[in-house]
């Protein structure tokens, strides 16, 4: 993969092997490719070697069900947020990528669908089940952050990146509207679509020659 940094078959190869993996190797891989994906933000391939080690680390813990398992789970999940909020300082340095947005919906689909149901079964034996809801609901008012932080620099630049920027942010968006369970009630889905309408209007005012465009995406995600 040196030689040839896009290198498809390479990487094909690696995620075939991680199914061989322990745990241990599969932590050691997940160090040792952060590297790698930092310095080739643009290789989609690299990013989804990654994802198949942190699947693979899941299912470690799906199979697991001694004593042990919820100190399991919490270092999970501490691999899972670490890895998203290194993913948001590669998306703020590196503008326009859509690799890096498309791994974000990775890590947030799992967070979200995933572990938020872990935590659920939980709570419905220890705690009681807003804990579950502040957690997704922080995570939302996050991710709107973070999307409307990306959105609006090309108020001020007209460089295609910026450009990019927005389109992958506002895609993200639309597409996280749809990943939201429906135990989480109603509050979260209408502060998404808030945030959709507010991303929207921004899209039209930068790039009125692809209004058509974001009104249908916008109808796409909005139907049941």
């Amino acid at each position: 993969m040196k030689r040839s940094k896009m290198n498809y078959r390479a990487w094909n190869h690696r995620c075939w092997l991680v199914s061989f993996m322990t745990r241990e190797q599969v932590l050691d891989e997940l160090k040792k490719s952060r590297n790698w994906s930092g310095l080739h933000v643009a290789d989609n391939s690299c990013f989804h070697y990654r994802r198949r080690l942190m699947l693979r680390n899941l299912e470690g813990f799906c199979y697991t069900q001694d004593n042990n398992s919820s100190g399991y789970f919490v270092e999970t999940y501490q691999i899972w947020k670490e890895e998203l909020d290194w993913n948001e300082s590669l998306i703020k340095q590196y503008v326009g990528r859509e690799a890096l947005w498309l791994h974000r919906r990775f890590l947030s689909m799992y967070l979200i669908k995933h572990m938020a149901t872990h935590l659920l079964a939980v709570s419905c034996q220890s705690k009681p089940k807003a804990s579950v809801d502040i957690d997704i609901d922080s995570l939302m008012d996050h991710e709107l952050c973070l999307v409307h932080s990306c959105s609006t620099t090309i108020a001020d630049a007209n460089f295609e990146d910026f450009q990019a920027q927005a389109i992958h942010s506002a895609a993200y968006m639309l597409w996280l509207t749809k990943q939201i369970p429906e135990y989480q009630g109603i509050d979260i889905q209408e502060k998404l679509r808030a945030g959709v309408g507010d991303v929207t209007r921004m899209l039209k005012r930068s790039c009125p020659d692809r209004s058509s465009l974001w009104d249908y995406l916008v109808g796409y995600h909005s139907e049941p």
